[in-house]
């Protein structure tokens, strides 16, 4: 999956993900009424209106750019329903062949990381058959267990000829309470980066391998410092846009190929009808998926013009 992944970075020109992270509140009220006017204002019809409006986006933007990552919470808050919405976008998302990154950030031991694994990459089997639960091409992982957190998700990696992306320095204000912490001189990072390459190296690609790394646009010289560190690794960088991160700032992320990092972006896509430079464009609530359509291309415009 990997290699499918950078094939669709560079056909698209567009080293980006979207990331389909909804919450209520984001969602048109076109879309809410019709909804709760079917369903009622329950977890039904918050889920259907998150449906919708995740299809509307995908529909949108689906031809220019590679990936989509679903952060899972947001469907979790909506308990069964929501998980509904959950696998049903990842399946839409494969219909327009998009890869898909499930941003789950699982990290445990043993047989409750293999069944982990199994579920978002995997497949589980019941009775005679052998059945893909969620079915993601990715998945993010928390590495803080060590290897025995990691391995299971490797071994399944390996079997489907997919990848992770383990959590490596992350873009929030206090990542750097533990990942900042000096380990024989080098910060914690920068241990946790070594053993993403070593892990790496046991499943490659053609050009990169299976296992990525999580670093935040907020933090570019530790970005830089990475990108030496993991150099066959791509790199899932959050924090652009809403967060603070700066396209003049992700070069570091790339290798002199052009390849290596891809930049996520969710509220700033998936929200973008609310801004005033796409109001005065002439959108409204009605018409909020052709903002997420001159979002994504104003971002790629953005990030090209930094990076090249």
């Amino acid at each position: 999956m990997i290699n499918k992944l950078i094939d669709k970075i560079k056909k698209t020109d567009a080293p980006i993900v979207v990331g389909l992270d909804p919450m209520l509140d984001y969602v048109p009220s076109c879309i809410t009424k019709k909804a709760f006017s079917e369903y009622g204002e329950t977890l039904e019809g918050a889920a259907e209106a998150i449906w919708q409006y995740n299809k509307a986006i995908i529909d949108a933007t689906y031809d220019i750019i590679p990936a989509v990552k679903p952060q899972i919470a947001m469907y979790e808050q909506f308990g069964v329903e929501g998980m509904k919405v959950f696998k049903k976008t990842v399946d839409y998302c494969h219909e327009k062949d998009l890869v898909v990154i499930g941003d789950v950030k699982r990290g445990d031991i043993g047989s409750t990381s293999k069944a982990y694994a199994v579920g978002h990459l995997g497949k589980v089997t019941v009775g005679n058959n052998k059945i893909s639960p969620f079915n993601e091409d990715f998945a993010t992982v928390n590495p803080y267990l060590g290897s025995d957190g990691i391995t299971p998700f490797l071994d399944i990696c390996k079997e489907e000829k997919k990848g992770i992306f383990i959590l490596v320095k992350t873009s929030n204000p206090s990542s750097g309470e533990f990942q900042d912490r000096l380990i024989d001189d080098k910060p914690l990072y920068e241990h946790v980066g070594e053993k993403v390459a070593q892990w790496g190296s046991q499943c490659m690609g053609d050009e990169y391998s299976y296992v990525g790394a999580v670093v935040g646009a907020t933090y570019p010289e530790m970005g830089a410092a990475l990108r030496k560190v993991m150099p066959k690794s791509m790199i899932l960088v959050p924090g652009y846009g809403a967060q603070g991160g700066k396209a003049k700032d992700l070069k570091c992320f790339f290798n002199e190929d052009g390849l290596g990092a891809i930049i996520n972006s969710s509220r700033g896509i998936i929200c973008a009808y609310k801004k005033e430079q796409y109001i005065e464009k002439g959108i409204t609530e009605e018409n909020f998926a052709d903002a997420s359509r001159m979002a994504v291309k104003d971002m790629i415009e953005d990030i090209n013009g930094a990076i090249k």
